[in-house]
C-alpha cells in the first residue's frame, strides 16, 4: 500500500525528509507563504511553488484514498470482494485504474448485457468465449426461449455481454488510451445554420479543422470547445478503427472458428458502443484538464507580475475615469488614497467644454497639492491624456494612462459600497483607478482575479482549479510585500499569512476603535487572533514608525533575540545595527546556529537588516504612446511604436499602442531564436517598442514584431 510520503515524492521527485516535514507544517495549519519564508530548515528551502506542489498531490492523494474506501465498502456490500482484488485496489496509483479495477462491478440494470444475463445467455457467452463449441448453432439453439425466440437472438444476447467483458478488460483499455494518446485526431466541422452567424465569426478558423490531440497547444484546443458548447460547431474524435480492432481481435481471438466470427463481432460491438465513446471523452477530458492547466499557468504568472506592478507610492493623485458623452469622472486622492474631491467634466464631444475642463483640472491640482494624474484606459482615453498634456501645471505633475480592467467590477461590489456608500459607482471606479496608480496589489486584491484580465478563457477552464491558484498568487504577493497593519483594507488583510477574512475585519474593527497598532505585540489583542495566527502573521504585518525597529521589517518576532544578541555582540544597538552593512557583514552567523535555526534563516535576517521593510517592487515609470497615432488606421507596416504589454498567453503577448485594439506580437516574433517560454521574453505591463508587421482592418488585427 503507498504511504502519502511515497505517493508525494515518486509525483514530485522531491527530498522525503523535505515533504515529511511540509506535510507536518501543512497538518499544522501553516500557510505556504510561512513556511517557504520561516520554515526552510525543515523543508530543506523549498520555495512556494515546491509547496505548492506538495499540496497539491497530498489533495489527490487524500481524494484517491477516499475514492478506494467508497469502492471497497460498495464491493463488501456485494460480497465480490476478494483479498487479490482488494490488494489490487490498495496498491493503485491512480483514479483512472481504481476505476477500471471497478467497472466489472458497478452494473447497470438497464445494459443489454444485463438483459442478455437475466434472460439466461451467460453460458452460451462462456462457450463462445472458450472457443472449443464445434456445432455453435446447436449450442445456441439449447438457449431459444422464452423472449429469446431465435437462434440469432441468442447469439446476439451472447455477443452483447462478451462485448460488456471486452469493455471490461484493463489491458484492452489501456491500449486504447496507448492509441488515443499518440494517433488521436481532434477534428470539427460548422453547424451550417450557424456558419454566417456574426458572434461565430471568432471561432472561423475551427470551421473545419483537424489536429493531433496530444499535440493541439492548449489556447486553440479551449476554443474549439467553447466553439462546441455555443453551438458553431461539432467535434469528433478520431482513430484508425481497424487497426485498434486489429489488436483487440489479436489479444482475444485464438482460432478461425465460428465462436472466433462472433467474438469479433462482439469485439466491434464493444469497441464502437462502450469503449470508443467512452474513452475517447476520457482522452478529451485529460486534453481539457491540461489546457487548463496550461491556461491558469499562464494566467497565474500575469496576476503575479500585475500584482507586483510599480507602485507610485503614497502621492496625491487626481483620478479621471474618461469618457465621451457621459463626460470624465474625476477624484482627488490623499496621499493614503482617501476621497477628498469628485466631480465630472466634459471636455470631449457632444459637449467640448475644453476651456471649462481645463480650467477646472488646474485649480484642483493647484487646491489639492496633486503630484500625479491617473487616467484610465478605457473609451476617451487618448483624447483625455492629450488634452491633460496641453495643460501647464505651476508644479511638475507626472501624469499616469492605467488600466481600467476589473474597475466596474469593483465599482459594482458590496466592498466598493461598504467603503463609499454615499457614492455611485462613477466615483468609486474612479478611486479605484488612482488607487491602482498609488498601489497596485493593495487595490487589485479587492476585484475577483478572473475580472482583472489577464489570461484568456478564464471562464473555460475549471474554475475550483483557477481560483485555488490565482488565490494562492494573491497571497504569495501580499505576504511577499508586507502590509501596513494600520492602513490595510480588510481585502488586503485577508490574504495575510494565517488571518482570513473574519480576522481581517477583527482587526480593522480593533483599528477604528484603539487607534493605530503601535507594536507588533499589541497585535495579540485583536479578539481571536491566537497564539497560531499570530506565529503565521506577525512577520508579514509592519507597523510604520514602531519603538521596535524590528516591527517594521520582515525579521519574525520570534527571532528577535536573535537580532539582539548580534547588536549585544557588535558593541551596537538594534537601531545602529539595522542598515549598517559594514557591521553586518562581519557577523559569523555560525555562531548563532541552533538546532531550529540555520544559515538560511540567519542569512534572510541578515538581508533584511541591511535594506528593512524594502519594497521588492520597481517605481512606477512614466509613459507616452506615440501621439500621431489615434485610430487602427493610422497604423503602417514597418512602423516603431511604443506600447506597453497588456495580456500574455502561450501564443504570445498583446500590446497596447494606445488605440482601441490591442497589437498580438505572434511567439515566433519575440525573438529570432526558438521561444518556449513567452514570459521568459516579456512581462506584463512592460514598456516595449514593437514593429508593425501587418495590420487587417477589416478583422481590426495588429500583427507586430518585438523590436530589439
Amino acid at each position: 500500500m503507498t504511504s502519502i510520503i511515497q505517493y508525494i515524492t515518486t509525483s514530485t521527485q522531491l527530498n522525503e525528509s523535505s515533504v515529511q516535514n511540509t506535510l507536518k507544517l501543512l497538518n499544522e495549519d501553516c500557510t505556504i507563504p510561512f513556511i517557504s519564508r520561516y520554515r526552510k530548515e525543515l523543508t530543506g528551502n523549498l520555495d512556494e511553488v515546491q509547496i505548492a506542489e506538495i499540496l497539491k498531490h497530498k489533495d489527490a492523494f487524500e481524494t484517491l484514498e477516499k475514492r478506494k474506501q467508497t469502492i471497497l465498502k460498495a464491493l463488501e456490500e456485494q460480497e465480490v470482494l476478494s483479498t487479490e482484488l482488494q490488494a489490487k485496489i490498495e496498491a493503485t496509483t491512480d483514479l483512472i485504474s481504481l476505476e477500471d479495477l471497478y467497472l466489472p462491478f458497478k452494473k447497470s440494470r438497464k445494459t443489454k448485457a444485463e438483459k442478455a444475463r437475466q434472460a439466461g445467455l451467460e453460458p452460451l457467452a462462456k462457450i463462445i468465449m472458450s472457443q472449443n463449441a464445434r456445432d455453435l448453432e446447436s449450442a445456441a439453439y439449447n438457449y431459444v426461449k422464452g423472449e429469446i425466440d431465435t437462434v440469432d437472438a441468442a447469439l446476439e444476447g451472447a455477443r452483447h455481454i462478451i462485448a460488456e467483458w471486452v469493455n471490461e478488460r484493463s489491458d484492452v483499455r489501456n491500449n486504447i488510451r496507448y492509441q488515443l494518446q499518440r494517433f488521436a485526431n481532434i477534428s470539427t466541422k460548422v453547424v451550417k445554420t450557424k456558419a454566417d452567424d456574426e458572434k461565430a465569426q471568432k471561432f472561423r478558423d475551427y470551421f473545419d479543422w483537424s489536429e493531433n490531440l496530444s499535440r493541439i497547444p492548449s489556447h486553440r484546443l479551449l476554443a474549439i470547445l467553447r466553439a462546441e458548447s455555443e453551438g458553431y460547431i461539432r467535434l469528433k474524435i478520431e482513430l484508425d478503427d481497424e487497426a485498434v480492432l486489429t489488436k483487440i481481435e489479436s489479444r482475444i481471438i485464438r482460432s478461425n472458428s465460428e465462436s472466433a466470427q462472433q467474438i469479433q463481432l462482439a469485439i466491434k460491438d464493444a469497441y464502437k458502443r462502450l469503449l470508443l465513446p467512452a474513452l475517447s471523452n476520457e482522452a478529451l477530458q485529460l486534453a481539457k484538464e491540461k489546457a487548463d492547466e496550461s491556461a491558469i499557468t499562464v494566467f497565474a504568472k500575469n496576476l503575479k507580475q500585475l500584482l507586483l506592478g510599480s507602485p507610485l507610492g503614497e502621492k496625491r493623485v487626481l483620478a479621471i475615469d474618461p469618457g465621451f458623452r457621459t463626460g470624465c469622472k474625476i477624484v482627488c486622492l490623499d496621499a493614503q488614497g482617501d476621497l477628498k474631491y469628485n466631480e465630472t467634466i466634459y471636455p470631449h464631444p457632444p459637449k467640448n467644454d475644453t476651456t471649462g475642463a481645463i480650467k477646472k483640472i488646474s485649480s484642483l491640482v493647484e487646491a489639492y497639492k496633486i503630484e500625479a494624474i491617473a487616467i484610465g484606459n478605457g473609451t476617451a482615453s487618448r483624447e483625455t491624456e492629450q488634452l491633460i498634456r496641453k495643460i501647464r501645471f505651476k508644479t511638475d505633475v507626472q501624469v499616469f494612462v492605467v488600466s481600467e480592467a476589473g474597475a466596474s467590477i469593483y465599482s459594482a461590489s458590496k466592498i466598493a459600497r461598504d467603503e463609499f456608500p454615499n457614492y455611485d459607482v462613477t466615483v468609486r471606479g474612479s478611486v479605484s483607478i488612482g488607487r491602482r496608480l498609488q498601489d497596485p496589489l493593495a487595490e487589485l486584491v479587492k476585484i475577483d482575479a478572473k475580472s482583472i484580465g489577464v489570461g484568456q478563457y478564464q471562464h473555460d477552464v475549471d474554475q475550483t482549479k483557477l481560483k485555488q491558484s490565482l488565490d494562492l498568487v494573491v497571497e504569495n504577493c501580499v505576504n511577499a510585500v508586507g502590509v501596513n497593519i494600520n492602513t490595510a483594507s480588510t481585502s488586503l488583510l485577508s490574504y495575510v499569512s494565517g488571518i482570513g477574512p473574519k480576522l481581517a475585519e477583527n482587526i480593522v474593527n480593533h483599528r477604528s476603535k484603539q487607534g493605530p497598532f503601535t507594536s507588533r505585540s499589541e497585535i495579540k489583542q485583536v479578539p481571536r487572533l491566537g497564539d497560531k495566527a499570530f506565529e503565521q502573521s506577525a512577520a508579514f504585518l509592519r507597523i510604520k514608525d514602531p519603538k521596535n525597529p524590528l516591527d517594521d521589517s520582515a525579521v519574525h518576532p520570534e527571532r528577535y533575540a536573535i537580532v539582539k544578541q548580534m547588536a549585544k555582540d557588535t558593541g551596537k544597538t538594534v537601531d545602529a545595527l539595522i542598515g549598517n552593512s559594514s557591521v553586518l557583514k562581519t557577523i559569523n552567523l555560525k555562531t548563532y546556529c541552533s538546532e531550529t535555526v540555520g544559515l538560511p534563516t540567519l542569512e534572510d535576517i541578515i538581508k533584511e537588516l541591511e535594506k528593512p521593510g524594502l519594497d521588492i517592487r520597481e517605481q512606477a515609470k512614466v509613459f507616452t504612446f506615440n501621439q500621431n497615432i489615434k485610430t487602427i488606421n493610422d497604423l503602417n507596416e514597418g512602423q516603431l511604436l511604443p506600447g506597453i504589454v497588456n495580456n500574455i498567453t502561450n501564443f504570445g503577448c498583446f500590446v497596447d499602442i494606445g488605440i482601441k485594439e490591442s497589437g498580438l506580437i505572434h511567439v515566433s516574433n519575440l525573438s529570432d531564436s526558438f521561444v518556449s517560454d513567452v514570459s521568459e521574453h516579456v512581462s506584463l505591463h512592460q514598456q516595449i517598442i514593437v514593429k508593425v508587421l501587418e495590420v487587417d482592418v477589416a478583422r481590426k488585427r495588429i500583427q507586430l514584431k518585438l523590436h530589439k
